[in-house]
């Protein structure tokens, strides 16, 4: 039978080789966003070009919006998208969680979103190192949650059970939350969407996501993407 101290040894070894071989994989995660991001960019320019000449077609407005996300560690970043409502919605609305048939989405932004396209300038973010292609969403902290969520709409996403462990890793362009919750389900479950990804997060299990994210981008399903697709 084991001393105890022979019980120690083998708990701190195994305890060593998992954090190795976790670090090893964070790195080779990085690395394929490297790859991935500098390829994305490389082949949206001119996806990007023909996005910028639509929308600024629509209503001669700015092609671009910015807005403050919450990163790894809880610090904030810029992530650009391309404007999918109309001019000056904020001022007008507030920071307010899209919903679904949102007035404030216009024509061309609707397309934008059924398809994911409006968030290609984030792909920067991700070389940056500011977001990986897979994690949980990047939420906005002033965000107004939209639909009935209860008590949940007057809490801070700080509150919220689950955030403190979403933000040990970056935040993704896409993934489980993004994939399989509905865009306006109140940040409690959503959360819970990100604590099962970070439970199962692995090489394997991020190229799953991403293939199924390209497979709703090609059906355009982004915005229907509660039913069967």
């Amino acid at each position: 039978m084991p001393n105890s101290e022979g019980i120690e040894k083998y708990s701190s070894d195994i305890s060593l080789i998992s954090q190795s071989r976790a670090g090893n994989e964070y790195r080779l995660k990085r690395l394929i966003d490297i790859i991935l991001s500098v390829v994305g960019i490389t082949i949206s320019l001119p996806i990007s070009f023909l996005i910028s000449l639509l929308i600024y077609c629509e209503d001669r407005g700015s092609i671009f919006y910015s807005q403050k996300r919450v990163g790894k560690d809880g610090i904030l970043f810029d992530a650009p998208k391309f404007r999918t409502m109309i001019e000056n919605s904020d001022e007008l609305f507030g920071s307010m969680q899209a919903a679904v048939n949102d007035p404030r989405i216009t024509r061309v932004g609707k397309i934008l979103r059924d398809t994911a396209l409006d968030e290609i300038p984030q792909i920067w973010c991700i070389l940056k190192g500011k977001m990986s292609f897979v994690g949980p969403r990047a939420l906005a902290p002033a965000e107004i949650e939209s639909g009935n969520c209860h008590n949940d709409v007057i809490k801070s996403m700080y509150e919220i059970p689950g955030y403190k462990k979403r933000i040990m890793v970056r935040p993704g362009l896409t993934g489980i939350a993004q994939i399989f919750a509905p865009r306006d389900i109140n940040r409690r479950n959503k959360f819970r969407y990100d604590s099962i990804y970070i439970n199962n997060m692995g090489l394997v299990f991020d190229m799953k996501l991403i293939i199924l994210s390209f497979l709703i981008t090609f059906l355009g399903r982004w915005e229907k993407r509660g039913d069967k697709f």
